[in-house]
């Protein structure tokens, strides 16, 4: 899958990084930071935990995968590791050696982690940043994920009949992207007035009756798109419709300052400008507003107090909302324009200009 350019740009980031903090040797135990690093590989057996069962240790001069003997031969044989230039070392599942081992392959230098580790400095945070720009093998593979994901959502609300329970349709939509072992991390859907009642409104045996809100963050290769739609079973009420068209242009606001060199929370105070504007001051307050995603949900939900820059090819996913409504969908910072990765696929769109800007923008699908 990774290109030995994606791993040779990800090893210079690293060892940069290292050598900036004065690191003999880095850890990555995170699931997010172990396929980010692989281009695509995974550690994980639970699809929702945050640590993997395999972890990587990267030195001035080597890399290593550490893991227990359970795992180490679907490392090699199906991840293909060592083919990237690692080298696989495992321990007996029931010994409690794995400590005692890195810090061996470390060679008793100062070692930095992604998590808390035994005797290691925690950079959680500052390695988290060194995912943020995608090269352009990830970009590619990122374009893939959000048609993919965009047509499987949309494909699934346009099956939906009345009467289905919000669980039934997001089962069918797990089912939809399974097909292409597509992880649907997180799932949120709400039937009628549901919709206005939970900013997160989990799945529940509820029947649609008239209008129905699903969102899924999907993951592939690491890689997590998120994305919001909805229907409404007969003309939809022009008070709705208005509000809805509010909501997608506070989030087309969001997506139109989102640019390179812009700090995060410059974006956020212009998509609360953007409220304002249209008429619901407050309704920003009820809900975080997204920020960046790529390897995680959200690298981080943006406030006032963020102080990242946003960077080149760095994805992200705006969320506003209006009670009752809701807009998401996930972008790329590029320098010219926001580039949609989620978009309407098969969906009817909404055309909108916004700072000589274009966007096409999902509408509220109707049904019969």
């Amino acid at each position: 899958m990774a290109s030995s350019d994606e791993i040779r740009e990800k090893e210079r980031r690293v060892r940069e990084f290292m050598g900036s903090r004065g690191l003999k040797a880095l850890l990555f135990k995170r699931q997010a930071n172990f396929s980010w690093m692989t281009g695509g590989g995974l550690n994980l057996v639970g699809i929702t935990t945050e640590m993997g069962v395999a972890s990587l240790l990267i030195t001035e001069g080597s890399k290593f995968v550490v893991c227990s003997n359970i795992e180490a031969p679907r490392m090699a044989r199906e991840e293909r590791l060592e083919e990237q230039g690692y080298a696989i070392e495992s321990f007996p599942w029931h010994e409690d050696s794995e400590t005692a081992m890195i810090k061996k392959l470390a060679g008793g230098g100062k070692i930095g982690c992604d998590v808390a580790f035994p005797e290691a400095e925690v950079w959680a945070e500052d390695i988290a940043r060194l995912r943020y720009s995608l090269t352009p093998e990830e970009v590619e593979r990122y374009r893939w994920l959000g048609e993919r994901v965009s047509t499987g959502l949309e494909k699934t609300m346009m099956e939906t009949r009345r009467g289905d329970k919000e669980s039934e349709v997001v089962g069918r939509l797990c089912g939809e992207l399974w097909k292409d072992r597509i992880d649907p991390i997180t799932l949120m859907s709400a039937a009628d007035d549901r919709v206005a009642s939970y900013r997160h409104p989990i799945p529940t045996e509820r029947k649609v009756e008239k209008y129905l809100m699903v969102s899924v963050n999907a993951r592939k290769w690491g890689l997590i798109v998120s994305l919001t739609r909805f229907l409404h079973f007969g003309k939809l009420p022009e008070n709705l419709r208005q509000k809805y068209l509010a909501n997608v242009q506070i989030d087309c606001a969001f997506m139109a300052a989102t640019r390179p060199g812009v700090p995060a929370r410059e974006v956020l105070t212009q998509g609360i400008e953007a409220y304002r504007v249209r008429g619901f001051p407050d309704e920003w307050k009820l809900h975080h507003q997204g920020g960046s995603i790529g390897y995680t949900g959200r690298d981080y939900r943006t406030n006032f107090q963020t102080a990242d820059i946003i960077q080149e090819n760095q994805g992200f996913t705006w969320n506003p909302s209006i009670t009752g409504t809701k807009s998401e969908d996930t972008i790329l910072a590029t320098r010219n324009e926001p580039e949609p990765i989620t978009r309407p696929m098969l969906y009817p769109s909404m055309a909108l200009e916004l700072a000589g800007m274009s966007f096409a923008r999902p509408a509220i699908l109707e049904l019969p």
